[in-house]
């Protein structure tokens, strides 16, 4: 199993195991098999031997298997990609940064700050890197507003609303860890709207102040599928959320008014950062002043294909990690905050920190 791989000529190509093959097959075609120069598929790990045995074969990966531990022990890996359920993450990436691996995890990262906490602890210790996945923030709409906001020309944001509007039925739940609290650690907070809601916090800055109410309303699940939220941020603007998984149309759909310009996405339900997005300037002067700062915009690559590049010029000393622990912890901190408004019916502030009554789970059983 452990018979090393060399790529003659090309020493920054990268080796990875991808853990799990449900998202994990969509890491492999948008990212690692899309691009060879940088990625090869070292390995597969799965628990379900069909499904392990059908990736590996589609390809063409020469390593399988079901214990986790023998990627740790591969000399010759580089990187882990973890997409198994929520609730073992925390274990699988404290075990391979421990080994001294890179990381990749799917969200949610883990289940509570406190279990952030630990991770980026971990992580501190350890030569590996670690990069939690938010691949909407990749797509040339989403990162032409941010070039725009960060160059100071949207001046004065005012107000922003973050739709996520899908449809999930009582099949989508048929799957064992799927809408339980212990397994999927939260509803569609965690699993559905955690990408539109970072991609807000991406463009409009942290929150200071959160309330929230949720409902089951779709399904016959234990966790949320509505959600109905208000967010004060940081620099005073107001900020509208709403989420179901009762659509019968799938939309998510970003709005952000500033002083200057007005940015809306698209409204493509797995890709809201992808262009075109509608980018309305206040007059004339601002539309040359965007003209300018975008001349020269070099395409960033979508979703799991422009994430998994940026990461790899991170390995490689080309850029920073482009996305942190400590965005985790934010879009964590966000969720934590939502649960607990819901359950109270005040008003959370944040930062969340270890003396809150929620830190150590947002979950009801651990109230």
């Amino acid at each position: 199993m452990n018979t090393p791989v060399t790529m003659p000529g090309n020493t920054e190509v990268k080796t990875v195991a991808v853990v799990g093959c449900g998202i994990g097959r969509s890491h492999i075609v948008e990212a690692y098999a899309a691009d060879p120069a940088r990625w090869r598929i070292l390995a597969i790990c799965d628990l379900d031997q069909a499904r392990l045995d059908a990736v590996a074969d589609e390809f063409a990966v020469p390593r399988r298997t079901r214990a986790f531990a023998d990627l740790l022990a591969m000399d010759d890996l580089d990187v882990i990609d973890v997409c198994t359920p929520p609730a073992t993450h925390k274990d699988l990436v404290i075990q391979a940064l421990q080994a001294g691996k890179h990381v990749v995890c799917e969200k949610p990262l883990v289940g509570s700050l406190k279990d952030t906490d630990d991770v980026i602890a971990v992580e501190k210790e350890s030569r590996g890197l670690l990069m939690p996945i938010f691949q909407y923030r990749w797509g040339d709409g989403v990162q032409k507003a941010k070039r725009i906001i960060d160059a100071g020309i949207a001046g004065k944001p005012y107000l922003g609303t973050v739709e996520t509007l899908w449809k999930r039925t009582a099949d989508y739940y048929d799957v064992p860890w799927r809408g339980k609290w212990a397994t999927e650690l939260g509803g569609a907070l965690m699993t559905h709207a955690i990408h539109q809601h970072d991609m807000m916090t991406f463009l409009m800055g942290d929150v200071s102040a959160l309330f929230a109410r949720v409902a089951t309303r779709v399904n016959a699940i234990e966790v949320e599928d509505c959600v109905s939220a208000s967010w004060l941020m940081a620099n005073g603007a107001l900020v509208s959320a709403s989420v179901t998984l009762g659509s019968q149309d799938e939309i998510s759909r970003l709005r952000l008014a500033f002083q200057n310009v007005t940015f809306e996405s698209g409204g493509g339900c797995y890709s809201p950062g992808d262009d075109p997005w509608v980018i309305l300037p206040a007059n004339d002067d601002v539309a040359a002043r965007i003209a300018e700062v975008l001349k020269d915009y070099e395409p960033v690559g979508r979703r799991f294909g422009g994430q998994m590049r940026a990461f790899h010029d991170a390995l490689c000393g080309r850029g920073p990690l482009p996305v942190t622990s400590a965005d985790a912890r934010r879009s964590l901190e966000l969720a934590t905050a939502f649960y607990t408004s819901a359950e109270t019916g005040l008003d959370v502030r944040l930062p969340i920190g270890a003396d809150h009554p929620r830190y150590r789970s947002w979950r009801p059983d651990a109230a």
